[in-house]
């Protein structure tokens, strides 16, 4: 059978090699010049427009048709063509210069650029400033944190404990244990007015401290039940405690093992933990990396915790705090659900990679 119409080949000058690669790879270049760019450039590896498709994710059509446009009208084609309507008032030039300067300065004696300051330097409006910022998706006044983990065997350590995760061993039970450490019962100074039609709840935004618990966390990753207790220190003794506690809430069928996983913390590695281990030889430790408990499920479990139970409650006392999540406790495990863990660890490493790649100077 014909293998259907044959492809026209697309051959690339020097200037207009480097012109695609600039739009493909500039982070101040629109998505979508970058993204007909990166297309054009797979044309002339060369590769068949189903092959381009799948490796950037995109729609045979919209191959198709970039090609086309490109062959008719070379670097022209791909640039969108004039809408109706009034002519534009702001070159691209200047679109260029307000996103270079958002991206690659900073204005004198601030950290960010604001639109006001922006449009003062580049003579432009505010709502036009506004509208580049949005097209282009910049976003000056917001900014985020992130940790990398230097750990010297962080490769191994992801592989292993998202392995347990997607394929855990036969007749085994995964248990993903941490603590959640000074718990604070704080109550307000007022009364809390409560939620009514058109108004949210409001609080004072003082409080009084009444103490602090911990509480220790046993997540069963298949089926999302929790042991839980609260322990008014945090320390080896009590950790060991609540690992008795573990042993002897699991149920386990003879020859099935318990494999652990926790964080670094000082008290997880205290010899008297260790001997406990020791004394346990069905128990099997993994260690998530050093600054990354992020890989811990039972951290999502405290999120859970927080957001539902603890941070907007108010409580005259530790003992109703503690009461509180008990009876948290009780009603997640009547019906609990597990975290569906879904990234693998090649997934994870190659987002650590871009992360350090973005961070590092050329």
């Amino acid at each position: 059978m014909p293998g259907g119409p044959k492809l026209k080949p697309i051959a690339l000058t020097e200037p207009e090699r480097q012109q695609l690669e600039s739009w493909a790879r500039r982070p101040t270049s629109a998505q979508r010049l970058a993204l007909r760019s990166r297309i054009i450039l797979a044309a002339a590896e060369p590769l068949r427009n189903t092959a381009i498709a799948q490796r950037l994710h995109i729609t045979l059509p919209t191959v198709r048709k970039w090609r086309g446009r490109f062959l008719a009208s070379r670097l022209d084609g791909l640039i969108d063509e004039p809408r109706p309507g009034a002519p534009r008032t702001i070159s691209d030039a200047q679109v260029e210069e307000a996103v270079i300067r958002t991206l690659e300065s900073t204005p004198p004696n601030a950290t960010h650029w604001s639109t006001r300051l922006l449009a003062n330097a580049t003579g432009l409006s505010q709502n036009a400033v506004c509208r580049i910022w949005h097209a282009f998706g910049l976003k000056p006044h917001l900014h985020e944190t992130f940790k990398l983990s230097a750990d010297p065997l962080f490769i191994d350590k992801v592989r292993d404990v998202v392995g347990l995760y997607l394929n855990p061993p036969d007749r085994a039970i995964v248990l993903c244990i941490d603590e959640k450490s000074q718990v604070q019962a704080l109550d307000r100074t007022r009364p809390v007015v409560p939620l009514q039609p058109g108004q949210p709840e409001r609080r004072t935004h003082d409080y009084v401290r009444h103490g602090t618990t911990s509480l220790f966390s046993a997540l069963n990753v298949a089926t999302g039940q929790v042991i839980g207790e609260c322990h008014r220190q945090h320390r080896h003794q009590e950790f060991v405690q609540f690992l008795d506690t573990v042993d002897a809430t699991v149920e386990r069928p003879e020859g099935v093992t318990i494999h652990v996983v926790m964080d670094n913390y000082g008290t997880h590695k205290h010899p008297a933990v260790r001997r406990w281990f020791t004394a346990h030889p069905d128990y099997h430790c993994h260690f998530t990396p050093t600054s990354a408990s992020w890989l811990n499920q039972v951290e999502r479990f405290f999120a859970e915790i927080t957001n539902r139970r603890i941070r907007r409650g108010s409580f005259q006392s530790v003992a109703e705090l503690e009461a509180a999540i008990a009876d948290y406790l009780k009603q997640h495990n009547e019906n609990p659900k597990p975290f569906v863990w879904t990234k693998s660890a090649e997934f994870i490493l190659q987002r650590v990679k871009q992360a350090c790649d973005r961070i590092t100077p050329p």
